[in-house]
């Protein structure tokens, strides 16, 4: 059965099965202490890759918040990497490690966030984990100290400035240089999305531009007199800026699929930063769904997508790797209905028949995690099914295609399932901190 066979998945025998399967495996989801699986099985794991089904969904933030604060305080992970730029992330990164002219506070540091949608980072249940976080690093040596890093490619401008700005300090004639190199973007008004759409009618990259660059700053690196840090901060904007403006050429071109190359560059992102932290480092990645399953157990190979979760399995072996997924029937959602639009707090209905969502629903709707390792070859739960994926853009009327074709224990090895969800709480929408919610406190 192939993972785009739908056939089976309403058929009434069937969920029941799989629903049974759910009731004699899961097991509840309450207290942060419920993680206590999850961190024995995979805390000794050199990459740990926490999904979520949505960007605007409360719960998947804080839990995922909670299981990565206990892999940091009693299985010693190095870092956390997440989908999110990395000239923001570092200002994060700044903060939470006292670095030199870190933001004043963890407001200051995430109103870095300004890019649309800006809630996916700007927000409470965020602001309450690099609380903790700062806190954490407070009692540990400078080189112990946790940071958190972006593995996104979307800031292309950001990282052009950011890499002159290095420049002047360590070495002006080659700032100069990239600022003549650099000029090359100018005519766009730092709006990659202009370069991607000129380019449809000028086919003049600036591709030679960024690859000189990022080699200038590799050949001179050694010589210059400047922080650990400082430096790698400078090469991966450098690296960003290169595969940033290959993503927006082929984002218009359509040769090869920029999906592939966004994912591509996360994974090297990943291996910077391991490398970076030392040979026995390990990492936490949060980022979507779609990012950390298995690209292979879901329908997106048959459309030649790769995936991040895929990659680091190949890279890795599964043994070292685990890819941990969430999901949920119903609740709300923050979201919008176009790109650039302004965000709203939607209602997710209740989970298309046949799903897994469903499937866990039917089990009896309590939050519980089913680790999926060890399910046996004829279990239902390992037949193909619709699990829902919800983007920052978002039409609860259009709910059929949300749904992407998925063998369940292929795709995670842990699923973390959430009957109700709410709506995650934007610092531009909750601007008051006492009308937030009591988003913790943590439990341990």
């Amino acid at each position: 059965m192939t993972v785009q066979d739908r056939t089976s998945w309403t058929e009434p025998g069937d969920i029941e099965a799989a629903a049974a399967g759910v009731r004699s495996r899961a097991h509840g989801l309450e207290h942060p202490d419920d993680l206590d699986r999850l961190v024995e099985q995979f805390g000794d794991r050199k990459y740990v890759l926490l999904g979520e089904a949505s960007h605007g969904t409360s719960e998947y933030y804080r839990w995922r918040s909670r299981l990565t604060a206990r892999l940091i305080r009693e299985k010693g992970f190095s870092f956390v990497a997440v989908e999110g730029d990395w000239t923001n992330c570092y200002e994060l990164n700044r903060y939470v490690k006292g670095l030199p002219e870190s933001p004043g506070t963890v407001r200051d540091a995430l109103e870095a966030f300004d890019r649309w949608p800006t809630w996916l980072w700007a927000n409470w249940e965020v602001l309450e984990f690099l609380d903790w976080l700062e806190i954490h690093n407070q009692s540990a040596a400078e080189e112990e100290r946790i940071g958190v890093y972006g593995l996104d490619v979307y800031s292309l401008f950001e990282s052009l400035v950011a890499v002159v700005d290095y420049l002047e300090d360590v070495d002006p004639d080659a700032a100069a240089e990239a600022r003549a190199a650099y000029r090359c973007f100018e005519p766009y008004g730092d709006d990659a999305q202009e370069y991607a759409r000129a380019l449809r009618m000028v086919p003049e990259t600036c591709e030679d531009e960024v690859v000189e660059i990022l080699t200038r700053l590799r050949e001179g690196g050694a010589a210059y007199d400047h922080g650990r840090d400082d430096y790698f901060n400078a090469e991966q904007n450098a690296l960003v800026a290169k595969n940033a403006e290959q993503y927006y050429r082929e984002m218009v071109r359509g040769d090869v699929d920029s999906w592939n190359i966004r994912d591509r560059h996360m994974v090297e992102t990943l291996d910077r930063l391991q490398n970076h932290h030392g040979a026995d480092a390990k990492g936490i990645v949060w980022a979507h769904n779609t990012h950390v399953g298995d690209a292979r157990a879901t329908d997106m190979e048959a459309r030649g997508r790769l995936n991040v979760g895929q990659l680091v399995r190949e890279r890795e072996g599964r043994a070292d790797v685990a890819l941990v997924g969430m999901g949920s029937h119903r609740g709300s959602v923050v979201a919008a209905d176009s790109w650039g639009a302004r965000l709203e707090e939607m209602t997710v209905p209740p989970a298309q028949e046949g799903s897994y969502e469903h499937v866990f629903e039917r089990a009896g709707g309590d939050d519980c995690v089913l680790v999926t390792e060890n399910l046996p070859d004829d279990s239902p739960l390992v037949r193909p099914r619709g699990h829902r994926a919800i983007g920052v853009v978002y039409h609860p009327a259009r709910e059929a295609g949300n749904y992407v074709p998925t063998v369940l224990p292929d795709r995670y090895d842990a699923f973390v399932y959430l009957d109700e969800t709410s709506a995650l709480h934007p610092l531009a929408v909750h601007v008051d901190p006492g009308a937030v919610p009591d988003l913790y406190p943590w439990g341990f």
